[in-house]
């Protein structure tokens, strides 16, 4: 039976990889974004573009586009990377990098959590960077918060949608080949892709609330 999978920052880079996994699958894939891509309009069920997660109007707006919909997994991936370093911060910067990193995923979450499913996913794509007990190199202030802040907020929102049957993971999606990162990463977005679906396929309500890698590594807090 096809699922209903929602997918934010869904336009290009890993979201657009994980559209084209899960429509290859025959899941029923909804691609959300702020500026849609031909690539996206080509293979998602349903594209709702100009959606910006940082703004609450947008994301209730989104909540009504999706009013009729059931949602087997939800995958919080839009994001934004900058690098802050003592003597150049810039605080704009990582204001910005929370809003979308961090509040974006939780205001997506909460407007969307009636629309899922009893034994539905809610996935974070967030990042290694945000492990307290992984950094050893300092620097990326506002990414490192704003990554930090998210594992947070989704270990909470594992204990709290527990009783409903839904399950929550916080995904590290590797060094990605993407633009967010000038191309410099160390793995595909496929090859990433590969590997963050087949962390939410194993991802249960026994195992909710962890942080692992896409290469299925548990990760430190």
């Amino acid at each position: 039976m096809s699922r209903t999978v929602v997918i934010t920052g869904a336009n290009r880079g890993i979201g657009l990889e994980l559209v084209r996994h899960y429509v290859k699958q025959g899941d029923n894939v909804i691609g959300i974004c702020r500026e849609t891509s031909q690539e996206l309009d080509e293979m998602a069920s349903m594209v709702v573009e100009n959606i910006d997660v940082t703004k609450g109007d947008n994301v209730e707006e989104l909540g009504i586009i999706l009013s009729n919909e059931q949602i087997d997994i939800l995958i919080n991936n839009a994001g934004l990377f900058a690098n802050e370093s003592l003597g150049c911060l810039d605080f704009d910067s990582i204001q910005r990098q929370m809003e979308v990193n961090a509040y974006g995923p939780l205001r997506v979450t909460e407007v969307l959590l009636p629309k899922i499913n009893k034994g539905g996913k809610i996935v974070n794509i967030t990042s290694r960077m945000g492990s307290m007990g992984d950094n050893t190199s300092g620097h990326y202030y506002g990414y490192r918060a704003s990554k930090a802040a998210l594992n947070a907020f989704g270990k909470s929102l594992s204990e709290d949608v527990k009783p409903r049957g839904i399950a929550v993971a916080q995904l590290h999606p590797g060094f990605v080949k993407t633009r967010m990162v000038g191309f410099n990463g160390d793995i595909t977005p496929e090859d990433s892709a590969k590997g963050l679906v087949l962390c939410i396929e194993q991802l249960n309500i026994d195992n909710t609330g962890g942080f692992w890698h896409c290469n299925g590594e548990k990760l430190p807090w």
